[in-house]
This record gives C-alpha cells, structure tokens and sequence, in this order.
C-alpha cells in the first residue's frame, strides 16, 4: 500500500523586503519549509532570517536559492519581477513541475512566462493589504483578500494557499488585473493622500499635527463604521448630499485664496461625490447642476 504524505512543498522566498518576510513568516507559521530566502543585501538578510528561517543568499545568488525549492515565491519590486524570472531560469534554478509565485497586485502569470517555458506552473497572489512595515503586514494579511491569478493546475492550489494564511481568495482574470490593482490603489494610497491633505488644511489653522488627527480622526471613523455597515450610497452625508450651494462656494473660495494647491482635488472629489448623492436620491437634478457648474469652474 503506498504511503501518503502530507508534506507540504519546500519554499525559496526571492526578495525578502517586507512583503516576501511576512509572507515567509506566514508560510512558515502555516507549516511550509522555508528552505531558502535571497535578498538584496547581507544586513537585510541579517535583520530578516529570524522571520523566515532557510538558508540565506544575496541577490545574485538567486538561481541557487530558488534550486533548494519546489516553490519559489519572487516578491522582489514589480517592475524587477519577469527579468529575475529570467536569470533564476537562465541560470538553471527552475525545474519542470515547479511552482512559481509572484504577488504584484498589477502583474499578471505572463511576468513568470520564462517559468512556465521551463515546465514550471506559476501564480500570482496579491494580499490586498498595505506593507508599512513587517509587523504590521503579518497583522494585517490573514483575514485579507487575496486575488489569485493562475495557471488552470495550480487555482485550487492556490486558493488553499490564501486559506492556509488565514486569507479569502478571489479569482481574477488575468485581462482585467491592472484594474482590479487601480482600485486598490485608490483604497490605499490615495486615501492615505487624502488623509494628508485633510492633515495640511488643519495646519493651516494652526493646529500642530497630533491637534490635527486628533480633531478629525474620530470623524473618519465615524465615517469609515457608517461605510462598514450601511455601504457607501447611505453613507454619504455634507453639503453635496444636502445640496447645500451656497457652502460649496464658501469651500472654494477659501480654498482658492489660502490653498489653491487643494483646489484641483476638492473639486474632482466633489464632481465623484454629486453622482454618489445622486445616486442616494438625496439631491436634486436641478441642485446637482449647480453644484457641478461651480466645481466645473473650481
């Protein structure tokens, strides 16, 4: 009678910045074998190992790393990912029946395609969650959405991958990705940009930064819980949602004569905000075009 194992397969982590650590941390937590991580420099892998565990290589040392494994994760920058793909196969670190993964959120499979012309299968999965720092991302990543991207034989590994991680997989066609990343990023970044923004206005009336947060946070979250539980359409409150001209014309002419570097921004989220009112029936056609004529002017 043939034995079954349950081993699970031996992973190399390529690029051990925040991302590839906590995922490595992960994996290992999950009962993966990290059996090697490849980073930019000695310090890093220094400072990082302790995370992971393997065997440690520097960059260019890739090839070997990923030959120790039977799953290599390439977690180094986005715009890096196909070229290291390439010098790992190149260099004869990638066998047939391997398992290649990357985790840009805008990158499809054809970044792995060196990979798969070696006999590799590859992946891509994206926690959608911000790295600030690695302690924060091994937080934040279980509980998150993952959005995989996969060759036909490695989906449903995939996807028990993310649940192993504590993480909820959605499939994403590979044609609609950059999209699916461009949503993500206005979640994120442009919200931690808009926070600034809101930071810098209240400096202006000079209030000192911890004065600033501690003025508008509680706000935020107001906001944030009233997204949460009743979604975005209901949430929205303000002048635009009450149609309130008059205030939308006080807004940018302060704006105008003390921050006009704001300007642009209050009134392309304000023309987005008129249709989201719309849409809530709180506003009237007739208040909506004057609203969108005043912010058309800004």
């Amino acid at each position: 009678m043939p034995v079954v194992s349950n081993r699970k397969e031996d992973i190399a982590i390529i690029g051990l910045g925040k991302a590839g650590t906590a995922i490595g941390y992960l994996l290992r937590q999950a009962g993966y074998p990290i059996v090697a991580v490849a980073g930019r420099s000695r310090a890093s892998l220094r400072n990082r190992i302790g995370y992971t565990g393997g065997k440690a290589f520097t960059a260019d040392a890739d090839a070997e790393a990923a030959s120790l494994a039977t799953c290599i994760f390439i977690t180094t920058p986005d715009d890096t990912i196909a070229a290291v793909c390439r010098a790992i196969v190149q260099e004869g670190g990638i066998k047939p029946g391997d398992k290649v993964v990357h985790m840009s959120g805008a990158g499809g499979i054809d970044l792995l395609d060196a990979a798969r012309q070696a006999g590799a299968k590859a992946a891509s999965i994206h926690p959608l969650q911000s790295f600030a720092d690695i302690e924060g991302a091994i937080r934040n990543i279980p509980s998150s959405t993952f959005g995989i991207t996969a060759d036909e034989d490695l989906r449903d590994w995939s996807a028990g991958l993310v649940r192993e991680l504590g993480g909820i997989p959605v499939e994403i066609p590979e044609a609609v990705k950059p999209l699916y990343h461009a949503a993500a990023c206005v979640a994120s970044n442009y919200l931690t940009t808009l926070i600034h923004t809101v930071e810098e206005i209240y400096l202006s009336l000079g209030l000192n930064r911890n004065e600033a947060i501690r003025a508008f946070w509680p706000l935020l979250a107001g906001t944030l819980k009233n997204i949460e539980t009743k979604g975005s359409v209901r949430a929205l409150t303000g002048p635009i949602a009450r149609g309130d001209v008059g205030t939308i014309g006080q807004h940018i002419r302060v704006l105008s004569e003390t921050l006009p570097e704001y300007l642009p921004a209050y009134c392309a989220m304000g023309l987005l905000t008129v249709g989201l009112a719309l849409k809530g029936n709180t506003l009237s056609p007739e208040k909506a075009d004057k609203i969108r004529n005043i912010l058309e002017r800004g």
